[in-house]
């Protein structure tokens, strides 16, 4: 199933940069690393996700002005 093979590949990716990581400080250094692994994933993406511009949106009322300037960049 093209969804599932998706988010398989994605958990993956994010297992990676976790376990290349090791330890992190405080939570809040672990969101941003999978922040940023999923910002770069999102730009390899052939076609997105469905649902996709519903989370983003949610996750512009989240996170506000620093989620729609990292989106613009």
């Amino acid at each position: 199933v093209y969804t599932t093979n998706a988010i398989e590949a994605l958990n993956a990716q994010l297992r990676r940069a976790v376990r290349a990581r090791g330890h992190f400080p405080s939570d809040d250094a672990a969101t941003k690393l999978l922040y940023l692994i999923l910002n770069r994933s999102e730009k390899e993406w052939k076609m997105p996700p469905r649902e996709w511009s519903m989370a983003k949106a949610q996750f512009a009322v989240l996170f506000g002005e620093r989620f729609i300037k990292a989106m613009a960049a």
